[in-house]
């Protein structure tokens, strides 16, 4: 590396992480002004008191201070606020299929068991993912046609609807379709979105993390494929259902072409990659005939007439009873595929391999599935409620209310029994942990930090453990709330009390969905959990569901490396890239594309910041196709010390990140982790006695509460856990050895 001269200046590209960080706060600054971006992505830097871009705090290394520019590239914009991003609060279930797409375990491409087994499970996984739309579409068919259009136009429960809209089916059936069609067009215009990108993206070597991120070229395909299963879905309830064959011949002409629909879209979304890519105009001619199965269905409509829609029992039934058995056969096969995988995480610790040995992708899987059943039943109860009459539901939603009843019983078990004695059991076994004992000065510090540790170790190691529980136990309970409904025929006296909890469950849920979406269209700086939710899931490029939010990954990681090359481009400019959060994740892809990219003699100017990350305990267990263990010990040498980590072990949701197994021995942390020579090996911590920073390998973990106030720079009280790493002077330190200049 070459040696920094006197004109060396250091550039810091901050990147936040979840929930929308305002500019001020990323900085640390009292003012800030765009210098690029187009809006969406904004690149920012400290402004003075006419709103010019300033120069950020000096950088103390070399024995001097070394000029230091301090920009943010700012993202939330992408995924927080308005009412339009209000409607992905809908789109929950189909994002977590997407997810589960993505965490699926790596293919050994030398075996060809394991290829035709990786290529049964994503073909599964988008077989489930129509399910998932036809589920949605059928049940909001239920409130729109069923209910209402239905049983409340037509029986006169709605007192002030006129009486020529009551005594008309084809207005009724026109009231009911109107809401449904317009959905699909909204899901439909969501899908077909996407950010444009300021910055050549060329890709990168596929041994590095996150390099395997790209834009699927099916997703056309797929949303052609979506759509259409939804306007069969809503053709087919007006003529009695997938299993009821209309007794006219203008109802077997529309019964037919509907069917056929739906079958022809599953088999394409199995066959995978290529299989359902109709061209520009065929997708036009698919989209209008769709639509006209369902107005002349709807205009028809001998269903209607009745006190209730004979063919939602049918599609309710047969949607779930199908995406049951998908979601078991993915899970059956996804176990074999996981055991082919299982040779490249073999030798690492268990904390580091993947989740459920890298079948954790069919929990989550199962999770989307209920969470589907869960909102469609829960504001269908809430939608019969608010019309104040003793509607006519689907059978099957006395077995969802049950589900959920005892699931969330379940639930609140499991965590009570966690956090309520697990927790305080290890820490009264532990004590107080070595490593406190190292870092803090006074008795209070290490009782405040130790119980503060106890819970956050807990919640990361076992958090997973119980979300993955949960969706086991309720996706066990729904086969057996099958087999005693349809097998046995009976309704045991249990399901009543239980029922009840269920209905105040899904209650809740919807309540709190219809919150969020309401707060998130009338006040977007308010909708800080949607924004949570959309951070997380909307990382991930569409693959399995085209029905999701844009990829915003695939936008900020290209710019990103474009600014950095802009700096680079100074032989005298060294540039940084700080993460916080899951912007470490950003960060960490952003530069295995500059490693795989740019000349070394420009890489070697490349530093890595990442704080409170969780990509070791989280990302990487849960990804280990995105970001294999052998990717990131390769990115960790070719920085050759350059990626430097904030952590604390207060943190809930961050920790170490190039370091394991931990052990303090005769007063020095020990460990293993990445070494800078290549592969992994043991290594010794370095203690900073003022601060009580313990470095060990790329990891520095900061004591927490911090030590008293040195009057050099700003100090927080307390205990901090995931908030304010900036006010710890460590960070300018960790910035420093990341450039290179320690």
């Amino acid at each position: 590396m070459s040696f920094p001269g006197p004109d060396t200046r250091v550039v810091e590209l901050r990147v936040p992480g979840l929930i929308g960080t305002s500019p001020e706060a990323l900085l640390d600054a009292v003012s800030t002004v765009d210098v690029a971006g187009d809006g969406f992505g904004r690149v920012i830097r400290p402004s003075d008191r006419l709103r010019r871009p300033a120069p950020g705090p000096m950088l103390r290394a070399l024995g001097r201070a070394v000029p230091r520019t301090l920009e943010g590239y700012l993202w939330s914009r992408m995924t927080s606020g308005g009412a339009s991003k209000a409607t992905w609060a809908l789109l929950f279930p189909f994002s977590l299929a997407n997810v589960a797409y993505w965490m699926l375990p790596p293919v050994p491409q030398d075996k060809r068991g394991a290829r035709v087994l990786g290529a049964l499970c994503r073909g599964l996984l988008r077989v489930a993912a129509v399910l998932l739309t036809m589920l949605l579409v059928s049940q909001v068919a239920v409130i729109s046609l069923d209910l209402l259009a239905t049983q409340c136009l037509g029986t006169g429960c709605v007192k002030w609807a006129p009486s020529w809209l009551q005594q008309s089916a084809q207005l009724r059936a026109a009231v009911g379709i109107a809401p449904l069609l317009a959905m699909i067009y909204v899901l439909h215009r969501i899908s077909s979105t996407n950010w444009t990108v300021h910055a050549e993206d060329a890709g990168g070597d596929g041994a590095f993390p996150g390099t395997v991120l790209r834009a699927d070229p099916d997703t056309p395909g797929l949303l052609c494929l979506h759509t259409v299963v939804a306007l069969a879905c809503v053709a087919l309830l007006p003529l009695g259902g997938p299993f009821h064959v209309p007794g006219d011949v203008l109802g077997i002409v529309l019964w037919l072409p509907s069917i056929a629909l739906i079958v022809a879209s599953l088999i394409a979304s199995a066959m995978g990659r290529g299989a359902g890519r109709p061209g520009r105009w065929a997708r036009r001619t698919l989209y209008a005939f769709g639509t006209v199965l369902v107005l002349v269905a709807g205009l028809r409509s001998p269903a209607l007439r009745g006190t209730g829609l004979a063919g939602t029992d049918g599609m309710v039934e047969g949607i779930g009873a199908a995406l049951v058995v998908v979601s078991v056969l993915f899970a059956v096969l996804l176990w074999p595929a996981a055991r082919y995988a299982k040779p490249a995480w073999r030798e690492l610790p268990l904390r580091l391999r993947p989740w459920a040995g890298g079948w954790a992708a069919a929990p989550v899987l199962i999770l989307a599935g209920l969470l589907g059943g869960g909102f469609g039943a829960g504001m269908t109860l809430s939608v019969r409620k608010l019309l104040g009459a003793e509607l006519r539901l689907p059978e099957t939603y006395l077995l969802i209310t049950v589900l959920w009843g005892a699931g969330l019983t379940a639930g609140v078990l499991l965590a009570a029994i966690g956090l309520a004695i697990a927790v305080p059991i290890r820490r009264r076994r532990r004590g107080i942990p070595e490593i406190v004992k190292l870092m803090e000065i006074s008795p209070k510090q290490e009782k405040e930090a130790a119980a503060a540790w106890a819970r956050s170790a807990w919640e990361r190691r076992h958090l997973h453990h119980l979300a993955l529980s949960v969706s086991l136990l309720m996706a066990a309970g729904a086969v057996a709330l099958l087999i005693v409904r349809f097998g046995l025929h009976a309704a045991p006296s249990w399901f009543e009390p239980v029922a009840g909890i269920g209905v105040f469950a899904l209650g809740a849920l919807a309540a709190g969905l219809l919150r969020i979406v309401y707060t998130a269209a009338k006040s977007p700086q308010r909708s800080r959990h949607l924004g949570a939710l959309a951070d997380l899931v909307c990382f991930w490029p569409r693959a399995a569901h085209p029905t999701v939010p844009p990829c915003y990954a695939l936008k900020v990681i290209p710019e990103l490396a474009g600014r950095a090359k802009e700096h680079l481009a100074e032989p005298n400019t060294r540039v940084v890239l700080s993460g916080y959060n899951l912007g470490s994740l950003l960060t960490i892809m952003t530069a295995a594309r500059l490693a795989a990219e740019l000349p070394p003699e420009q890489f070697e100017r490349v530093g890595v910041l990442t704080v409170g990350s969780p990509l070791q305990w989280g990302y990487q267990r849960a990804f280990p196709g995105v970001l294999p263990h052998a990717s990131l010990c390769k990115l960790y040498t070719k920085l050759d010390g350059r990626w430097r980590a904030l952590c604390r072990g207060t943190d809930i949701f961050g920790g170490g990140v190039t370091t394991w197994r931990h052990q303090v021995v005769d007063g020095a942390l020990l460990g293993d982790g990445y070494l800078k020579t290549g592969g992994v090996g043991p290594l010794s911590s370095v203690a900073e006695p003022e601060s009580g920073v313990l470095i060990i390998g790329g990891d520095h973990w900061l004591p927490d509460p911090m030590r008293n106030p040195t009057g050099r720079h700003r100090w927080s009280p307390g205990v901090l856990k995931h908030a304010d790493y900036l006010a710890d002077a460590e960070w300018d330190n960790a910035v420093a050895m990341a450039a290179g200049l320690r």
